[in-house]
C-alpha cells in the first residue's frame, strides 16, 4: 500500500523501538560486522601484557607470523627478545591498548589482571578504542572474568577469557588447549591468532573459560600426585625407575604429565614450566569455587596442602614437578641418585 494511503490509525499501530532497543540492536549489528572482518596482520594490530614464560613463546608466534606487536612487561628485560624480535616495548598496559585493536594478557594473579586491564587510568581498558578485544589468558576467577566483559562492554569493547594449558612447551610449540568464554563470534574472529597458539576451544558465555582451566588444573593436580607417587613407590620396591616410567607410558597410567614432567623429575631439573607459586594460586580459586558449589573434592585439597608445603619451604619458584621434594620429605627418603644411576632402586 502506498505511503500516501495510510490512515493515522493505521501508522500508530507500526511498532516503534524505544531508545534502549535500539541502542541493542545497534551493538548487535555491530558485534556481527567486527566478527565478519577477517583478522590478518594487515588489518589487526596486537598488544600483550605479560612476557614471562609463557607469555614471550606465544608472542613470538605471532611476530613471526608478521603481526604488529606492542607489549608491555613489568621487567623490561624478559621483553628484549621479543624487541629483537620487531615488537614494539610500551611503558604502560594503556599504551599497549592505544596502539592495539587485541589486547592479550597473561599475568601471575587476579589482582594483576585488574590492575593491567581495569585500574582506571594505566589500565588496558582505558586506552583501548570501541570494538577493541581484550583476552586474558591468565588463570584466574570466573568472576573477574565476567566483570572485565561487563565492563569491556559499557565501552562498547569486548573482553574473552582464554587461560590455556600445555606448559611452558606446549607455549613454545604453540600446541597449548585454550579455553574461551565470552562472545563465540569474537572467539571466531580471533581464530586466526589463537591457531598460532594452539588449539581454542569454545567454553560458553563470559567466564566459563576459566572453569575449564580451573577443572583441568583440578585434573592435572591429582595426576601430579599419582605420578610421583608411583616413582617413589618404584624407587622404594627396588625397580629401576627408568625402566618402570617407560613401560606405564604405553599403558592406562600414561598421560600428559608422564610425558612433560617424568623425564624433567628423573633429571632433578626442577625448572618452572608452571611455577609452583601459581599452581598454589590456581588451586585456591578451585577450593573456593568448590566452597561456592557446595563441592567435596579431597584429592584437589590434598594435592594443594602438598603443593602448599612447597612453597613453605621457600620452593615456590619451581616447576610442579618439584612436588616430588614433597613425596620425599614426607618418606624420609632421596631420589636424587636417579639423575646419575641407571638403577638406582636395585
Amino acid at each position: 500500500m502506498p505511503l500516501s494511503t495510510l490512515s493515522l490509525r493505521s501508522l500508530s499501530r507500526i511498532p516503534l523501538r524505544s531508545p534502549s532497543s535500539t541502542a541493542s540492536l545497534r551493538r548487535s549489528m555491530a558485534t556481527a560486522a567486527d566478527a565478519a572482518v577477517a583478522v590478518s596482520p594487515s588489518n589487526t594490530r596486537v598488544g600483550w601484557i605479560g612476557t614471562g614464560v609463557m607469555g614471550r613463546s606465544m608472542c613470538s608466534h605471532l611476530i613471526k607470523a608478521g603481526y604488529s606487536l606492542t607489549v608491555f612487561t613489568r621487567t623490561a628485560s624478559k621483553a628484549q627478545p621479543l624487541v629483537e624480535l620487531g615488537a614494539k616495548l610500551a611503558d604502560s598496559p594503556v599504551a599497549v591498548a592505544a596502539q592495539s585493536d587485541v589486547v592479550f594478557s597473561i599475568v601471575g594473579y587476579p589482582s594483576d589482571v585488574r590492575q593491567v586491564l581495569l585500574e582506571p587510568t594505566t589500565g588496558a581498558l582505558h586506552g583501548l578504542r570501541p570494538g577493541g578485544v581484550l583476552v586474558d589468558m591468565t588463570t584466574s576467577e570466573p568472576s573477574l572474568a565476567a566483570e572485565i566483559a561487563a565492563a569491556a562492554a559499557a565501552k562498547h569493547c569486548y573482553s574473552i577469557d582464554a587461560p590455556v594449558s600445555g606448559g611452558d612447551l606446549g607455549a613454545k610449540k604453540g600446541t597449548l588447549a585454550i579455553f574461551t568464554g565470552g562472545d563465540q563470534s569474537i572467539v571466531e574472529k580471533l581464530s586466526p591468532l589463537f591457531a598460532l597458539m594452539g588449539k581454542v576451544n569454545y567454553m560458553g558465555s563470559a567466564g566459563k573459560g576459566q572453569f575449564a582451566k580451573l577443572a583441568n588444573q583440578i585434573t592435572i593436580a591429582s595426576a601430579m600426585v599419582g605420578l610421583v607417587e608411583g616413582i617413589i613407590y618404584a624407587y622404594k620396591a627396588g625397580l629401576n625407575v627408568e625402566l618402570y616410567l617407560s613401560a606405564i607410558s604405553t599403558g592406562a597410567a600414561g598421560s600428559k604429565s608422564l610425558d612433560l614432567y617424568a623425564g624433567r623429575i628423573m633429571k632433578r631439573d626442577f625448572e618452572p614450566g608452571f611455577y609452583v607459586n601459581h599452581f598454589v594460586k590456581d588451586l585456591g580459586i578451585c577450593l573456593k569455587e568448590c566452597q561456592n558449589m557446595g563441592l567435596a573434592l579431597p584429592g584437589l585439597a590434598l594435592a594443594q596442602q602438598l603443593y602448599l608445603s612447597l612453597k613453605a619451604h621457600g620452593e615456590g619458584d619451581l616447576g610442579t614437578q618439584a612436588l616430588i621434594l614433597a613425596l620425599e620429605r614426607l618418606n624420609n627418603v632421596s631420589l636424587e641418585s636417579l639423575g646419575s644411576s641407571s638403577n638406582p632402586g636395585a
